[in-house]
């Protein structure tokens, strides 16, 4: 069974970014759904490397989806990587898997060896975009809770990202932490996201300070590709270390274990090499204790199902991400949409990754340019506080 032809779609849900898709067709009539991991304004320049990919990856054989990755690497990328060359490659790679699923006539989890668990917690994000208050992220995340959902990301941090903050930025982390906590209740988990921003003084600093209402995780305190500082703030902090999203190679994980930096690994699938990669990550953690708890800033559709099937399956699995800004237009586009109830997506039941998208829908909202997301920052808008005031310009999803 050969690739003919792989198609890409950039589609607007409406968000601060668009989504990209691929459609890899095969000569037996077969075909699959993947997606690349974008960022906000970095959205043809994955699809122009998709479709660069896809000229040297048509005609090959669909069954031979670890060997294409490794000549992916090898030949087309002279043994380097990168977010953009992952990103692309797993979006092929997604859509490859969702072929053979459907060649087997298994859902992808069974064809992998079998589920773990009847279904697969998620947690929302997405959820904060275009608030300027702490008191009106609060009441968007009480509304949070009242969907079902039992755990929440977001980060607390005013923009723009530094990694030398002032107390005032720490204090205004603490209001927050401290307001989300007493809106929401003892029993609902609260996950903080720092986006690599902060040196380790001031991660560990702050995470003193949040600790005493009961996080549920700290991700991303510093940046991971000096493995090292996520390792310190992971050894003098008492709630669990999450790293991952930023790594997308096995050996950057491997890196991550062999320092013992985080409790949790949250690869993406749609930007760490697809499947084949995230077992291979999990499979890692395993014998360390490490949890695994995918990222998927990605659609409610092929990056949320291909992130569900890989949950069911992964025994050191804890929970996932789904973002539920994204689901009203994605739901819009699929023939039958993923559903989230109290907290939890069931696994699907047809062949492959169990979703269709309706091209004709997809074509209907292309790609919009919404212009730089945040543009450069000028010096006059680095201390004393100005940066508060464009704080709402400069953050959300």
């Amino acid at each position: 069974m050969k690739i003919a032809r792989i198609e890409t779609f950039l589609f607007d849900p409406g968000t601060a970014k668009n989504l990209l898709f691929c459609r890899v067709e095969t000569d037996s009539g077969l075909h699959g759904w993947g997606e690349a991991y974008v960022t906000p304004g970095k959205e043809p320049v994955i699809e122009h490397l998709l479709r660069h990919l896809a000229q040297h990856i048509i005609g090959r054989d669909a069954f031979s989806i670890r060997h294409t990755a490794q000549v992916v690497f090898e030949d087309f990328a002279m043994r380097r990587t990168s977010l953009d060359l992952m990103s692309a490659w797993s979006a092929i790679e997604i859509a490859l898997w969702d072929i053979v699923a459907k060649h087997a006539n298994l859902p992808l989890y069974n064809l992998l060896g079998g589920a773990s668990r009847e279904r697969v917690k998620v947690y929302a994000n997405g959820w904060s975009s275009g608030t300027e208050t702490i008191e009106q992220n609060v009441e968007r995340a009480v509304k949070v809770k009242e969907m079902g959902y039992t755990a929440l990301k977001w980060d607390p941090f005013p923009g723009p990202w530094r990694s030398f903050i002032h107390r005032e930025d720490e204090d205004h982390v603490v209001r927050y932490v401290r307001a989300m906590r007493q809106a929401l209740g003892p029993d609902f988990t609260l996950l903080v996201e720092v986006h690599r921003r902060l040196a380790p003084m001031h991660a560990i600093r702050v995470g003193r300070r949040i600790a005493e209402f009961d996080i549920g995780w700290y991700e991303e305190p510093c940046l991971c590709d000096n493995i090292d500082l996520v390792a310190e703030v992971r050894r003098a902090l008492p709630m669990p270390i999450v790293t991952g999203e930023a790594i997308y190679s096995k050996e950057g994980f491997a890196a991550a274990l062999a320092a013992r930096a985080a409790d949790i690994l949250n690869p993406d699938i749609c930007n760490c090499g697809g499947v084949s990669a995230m077992l291979d990550i999990a499979a890692m953690a395993q014998p360390h204790a490490v949890a695994i708890a995918p990222h998927n800033y990605n659609s409610t559709l092929v990056g949320l199902a291909a992130t569900v099937h890989l949950s069911a399956l992964i025994p050191n699995f804890w929970i996932a991400e789904c973002f539920i800004n994204l689901q009203p237009a994605c739901d819009a586009i699929a023939a039958a949409p993923l559903t989230v109830h109290e907290g939890f997506v069931d696994l699907p039941t047809t062949p492959g990754l169990g979703i269709e998208l309706d091209v004709e829908r997809l074509r209907a909202k292309p790609y919009r340019d919404m212009g730089p997301r945040t543009g450069l920052r000028s010096y006059t808008e680095e201390f004393p506080r100005k940066h508060y005031a464009v704080a709402a310009t400069r953050t959300g999803y």
